[in-house]
Parts: C-alpha cells; structure tokens; sequence
C-alpha cells in the first residue's frame, strides 16, 4: 500500500511540482494550499506524514503543528521554509516539526527525509549504536520493563515519555529518538555519522547543521540550573551522553 502524505503549500507552482514528484515516487499524496485545508484534512483522513510550508496565509505551517501536537498527534512532520536563520528552525522544533528543509530544495532530499521519518513510525527496536564498549568506570545505561536509565535520565520507551529527575521533558519524536540514542550509549562517544544514520538514515553531509539544531535544543530542555551539563560535544567527533 502506497503510504499518504498530506502536502500543504499556498505557492501552486511549488505545490503542483513536489504532488507531481512524490506521486511519481509511489506516494498518494493530497495537496491542500493552505494550513486550514491542511488541519480539515489531517482530522478527515489521517495521513503517514505531513509536509507543511512554514509561511501561508491564515493558520502557517507552525500553528498546524502546535494544533496537531496539542491534539495529541504524533504523525511526523517535514517542514518546507524559506527561513534560514537557526531561531527559525528551532521555532519549528519548538512547535512540533520533526525535520525541515530549506527552499530552494532538491525534491531527492525531500524524499530521503520522507523515508527517513517513515522509517522511524515503527517500533522502536532498542538495538544501540555500533560502539566500542563502555570502560568499567563509565556509567552504562540500565534497561528494564520497557524503561532505560542513565546519567539522572530515564526513559518510557513504549509510552515515549521521559524524565530529568522527577521533572518529564516535553519531548518531539526526533529529540525523542535522539535522546533515548544517547542514553542506550551513555558514556559513548558518538561520531556524527552514526548519528546522522541512526536518526535520519542518510548523512547530509559535512555542511549540514541539523544535528547542531536538534542538539541545541535538547540541551536546552535537558539543562537545569546548578545541575551538571549531560550532552557534552567532543570537538570534530560527535557527543557523548555523561554527567561530570
């Protein structure tokens, strides 16, 4: 069966270009020109993934987002902007967006990032990171009924929550899955290819700073005053999860 994808885009040229491709890709795609078509639809016939453009008149790409999020939906969600600055992209995080891409695209990107988040609506299959193992003195994670811990963090895999302490972190399912990669591989530093490939399934390349983004703003969830820093970066390798 073909998996849907619902496409909202007010540029009709940019719209009737990417239905036209992704069609051709073997997807059944519904196009709609704007975020309120794009809400309609989503609660009529629930699709495997949105692709949402950031700017449209009346309800944008973000205001689907908070909507679909707040409703308690979790169907992944691509994001197509014009806007380049980081405060932008993580606005979209922030709001409930999984991935982006930036205007102008090449629709071979588009298609890599749709199979990467249809790939990730599975079930989790907690198989960790190829990585050398943890030295005796390293804290490892612990894993139990369905639940993983490390460094002060404790993950529900199947319920998809997780928690600093006593306080649960409002995670998205790319910062979700980012997180439980870490704390699977505690005291392991990750290089950003095993990232890119676990995460994503396809590397972007050495200019790409969508790793730098979702790292960013996980920290910034994670982060409490006073308490030790858990993300830690290791300069021109990747990051590492540990609590120093």
């Amino acid at each position: 069966m073909p998996q849907n994808v619902l496409l909202a885009e007010d540029d009709r040229a940019i719209r009737h270009a990417l239905e036209r491709a992704l069609t051709l890709e073997g997807y059944a795609v519904t196009a709609v020109a704007d975020g309120v078509e794009a809400l309609a639809q989503a609660h009529r016939t629930p699709p495997d993934v949105l692709v949402l453009d950031v700017m449209m008149p009346g309800i944008d790409g973000l205001q689907v987002c908070r909507v679909l999020r707040a409703e308690g939906d979790r169907t992944p969600i691509l994001m197509l902007t014009a806007l380049v600055e980081t405060a932008d992209r993580i606005a979209g995080l922030d709001a409930g967006a999984d991935d982006y891409v930036v205007k102008p695209f090449d629709v071979e990107e588009v298609f890599a990032r749709l199979r990467a988040l249809l790939r990730r609506t599975g079930p989790v299959n907690g198989t960790p990171a190829d990585a050398p193992a943890s030295s005796p003195s390293v804290p490892a994670s612990k894993e139990a009924a369905g639940q993983i811990s490390a460094a002060g963090l404790r993950m529900d895999i199947q319920a998809r929550r997780a928690w600093r302490g006593q306080r649960e972190l409002e995670l998205t399912r790319t910062e979700f899955e980012l997180l439980e990669l870490l704390v699977r591989n505690a005291g392991i530093v990750l290089d950003h290819a095993t990232i890119y490939d676990r995460i994503w399934g396809y590397d972007f390349g050495p200019g790409s700073k969508n790793l730098a983004v979702y790292v960013g703003y996980l920290r910034r969830k994670l982060d409490e005053p006073g308490a030790p820093a858990l993300i830690h970066t290791v300069r021109g390798v990747g990051y590492v999860l540990r609590e120093d």
